[in-house]
């Protein structure tokens, strides 16, 4: 986690692979490695669930073939399952397989964690991008 060089021991709000503030992603479903709705994340987030996506059909098929099903509700786990149109923190190397893949989905840039970079091109996402004008 980064910290400010301000002597009060905060944290820097955390920054999209754009260079800005980083935007909620969803609340329903609620995602993100914290389940806070922002594809934020630290040191114990060993998946890097940091690109903000719009499910589609194709990509949950793709991601349910490579053994993430991301559709199926898990209630014990208080789970919904995602759907179509679903905004959702995905793993940023999940990302780039589905890229090579031919089935990435969209992604919301401002809703993107800077760290995503490690995984993914910026010029990848942005073809990907539903919010760019």
């Amino acid at each position: 986690m980064l910290r400010d060089d301000t002597g009060g021991g905060g944290r820097r709000p955390s920054r999209n692979v754009l260079g800005g503030p980083l935007a909620s992603c969803s609340d329903d479903p609620l995602t993100g490695f914290f389940r806070n709705g922002c594809c934020d994340t630290a040191a114990e987030d060993l998946g890097s669930h940091t690109v903000c996506v719009v499910a589609s059909e194709a990509f949950l098929a793709f991601s349910k073939a490579a053994g993430n099903d991301l559709a199926t509700p898990l209630p014990e786990y208080g789970f919904p399952g995602v759907r179509p149109g679903d905004r959702w923190c995905l793993c940023a190397p999940r990302w780039a397989e589905a890229l090579a893949a031919g089935a990435a989905p969209r992604v919301v840039l401002m809703a993107t964690h800077e760290g995503a970079l490690e995984h993914c091109r910026l010029e990848d996402l942005k073809r990907h991008a539903v919010d760019l004008s």
